[in-house]
């Protein structure tokens, strides 16, 4: 067995925690391809959706920065949590997030402007490489501006101010300074920890939602559910998903009892509060 199958086998492992021996049929099946190997486990009942899935061999960091109701996000990767606690890696992105910034999170104007020492953020990335010899990316970037609604942001277990390896933005609409302002930061603390795709059902991607379904109906199929009850299950199922990932329908991570479309009647001033825009990085998440 090659080096190559069993690293691959050992990965899918982490992802989704099933066996050595499915993991390699699934890796024949799909000629080693790890996200097909998790859709074929899936569908036959022995991998369950989980937050498994979602993790990644990437390491790096996630940095932002707010001034005057404007906020820049940007991720940048290497291959290990060792290089993501390096000084100069640090460094390197503290000066990476206040340029991102500036730039307005255009990566490609970031990649063109040059750092403190005179020489362009490309180049240095490359010299920075060769330092400590592992792979670094910036890998995505996002901004925030301030032309209408407010922004707020969130970093789980902050490392330092603004880095971290979960952070999540929102921009809200209907924020009255002194009387509603502190829901802001909770629903960015929010959408940080339940990780919603949408902020309403309609806005879920269609592909997302039909890929899910035929996963479910595979699953139930392969379990000997009869036809009819399996698309009566099925239904079950995708609406549950539908809810638990967009932002609007997840129940409230503060009180179980309420939705986060009631926390935002409840906490509405002169007028309604509304969810404009969001956007939740996990480090190395989909990579």
């Amino acid at each position: 067995m090659s080096k190559d199958l069993l690293d691959n086998i050992k990965k899918l492992r982490e992802m989704t925690g099933v066996g050595f021996k499915d993991c390699k049929n699934a890796l024949d099946e799909t000629k080693g391809d790890i996200e097909k190997s998790v859709e074929f486990l899936r569908k036959k009942g022995i991998a369950k959706a989980s937050k498994k899935m979602s993790r990644s061999a990437t390491e790096g960091l996630a940095l932002v920065k707010e001034e005057n109701n404007q906020i820049s996000l940007i991720e940048i990767n290497s291959e290990t949590d060792f290089v993501a606690k390096n000084k100069d890696f640090i460094n390197f992105c503290k000066e990476l997030s206040e340029i991102n910034f500036t730039n307005k999170g255009s990566i490609e104007k970031l990649n063109s402007s040059k750092m403190a020492n005179g020489i362009l953020v490309k180049d240095n990335l490359v010299n920075l490489i060769a330092k400590i010899g592992e792979k670094i990316t910036i890998r995505r970037t996002s901004y925030f501006d301030n032309s209408s609604g407010v922004n707020f942001h969130y970093v789980h277990s902050a490392l330092e101010k603004g880095i971290g390896k979960i952070v999540s933005i929102v921009k809200l609409d209907g924020i009255i300074k002194g009387k509603n302002d502190e829901i802001g930061n909770k629903i960015a603390m929010h959408i940080a920890a339940s990780n919603p795709l949408a902020i309403d059902k309609d806005n879920l991607d269609k592909k997302i939602i039909d890929k899910e379904l035929e996963i479910i109906k595979a699953e139930l199929t392969n379990l000997g559910k009869p036809a009819e009850m399996a698309e009566k299950i099925s239904k079950g199922k995708i609406s549950k998903f539908i809810n638990d990932n967009s932002l609007l329908n997840q129940i409230w991570i503060m009180d179980s009892k309420k939705k986060v479309s009631d926390i935002l009647k409840e906490n509405s001033a002169n007028k309604p509060l509304q969810i404009l825009n969001f956007v939740r990085y996990k480090v190395g998440e989909g990579v």
